[in-house]
């Protein structure tokens, strides 16, 4: 927490942003979330809820860096047959594999409050480049003397890509469970230091 005195906030390029420092993912304010096509005309919605991230804002914003780590097992559709299958050798794997991990490798300005978050992604001990759109969302102090910000953002991976190729065809053509996955993270990050 920082001291009353201390900037906790500056303008860049028009937008109020967070002073520089090391900042923790709210545990109690966040989603990571996630949706998937299931027989091609519906979708399916979850969340993991174990997930941490720190955010190091630099000097200079565009030097700023994300890492996170989500715990696999922590998948949450609310159907446990589901959420089962899911933790699975056919998906994620989670005895095996018991993280998803992100790094950020750099970010973008793109227009006004909207960035481009470039990193990487690791899925089942998998790798690749992944673009996030991200929003940020304003910064304040909480009742409590928090210096905090709030953000959102969203991707769109193929999850055959990563290793999750389980699938089952279906009489009517098509497929069970969809290619394409859409992240969605919303948070807010509390100051650290």
């Amino acid at each position: 927490m920082t001291s009353s005195t201390e900037a906790v906030t500056r303008d860049w390029e028009g937008l109020t942003i967070p002073a520089a420092g090391t900042y923790l993912l709210d545990a109690a304010h966040k989603r990571v979330g996630f949706v998937a096509r299931h027989m091609m005309v519906s979708k399916v919605r979850g969340e993991f809820g174990d997930a941490t991230a720190t955010i190091t804002v630099a000097e200079d914003p565009m030097q700023s860096a994300v890492s996170a780590t989500i715990q696999a097992a922590s998948i949450d559709t609310t159907q446990a047959d589901r959420d089962g299958h899911l933790r699975s050798g056919d998906f994620l794997d989670v005895e095996k594999f018991p993280t998803l991990e992100f790094r950020s490798t750099g970010v973008k300005s793109r227009n006004g409050n909207e960035f481009v978050l470039s990193g990487e992604l690791t899925i089942r001990d998998v790798t690749r480049p992944v673009e996030l759109e991200v929003e940020f969302e304003g910064v304040g102090r909480s009742p409590f003397g928090q210096d905090i910000f709030g953000f959102s953002a969203s991707t769109e991976i193929d999850r055959e890509d990563f290793g999750l190729t389980w699938n089952v065809a279906l009489e009517t053509g098509g497929v069970l469970v969809g290619k394409k996955i859409k992240i969605e993270i919303e948070g807010e990050a509390i100051r650290q230091a």
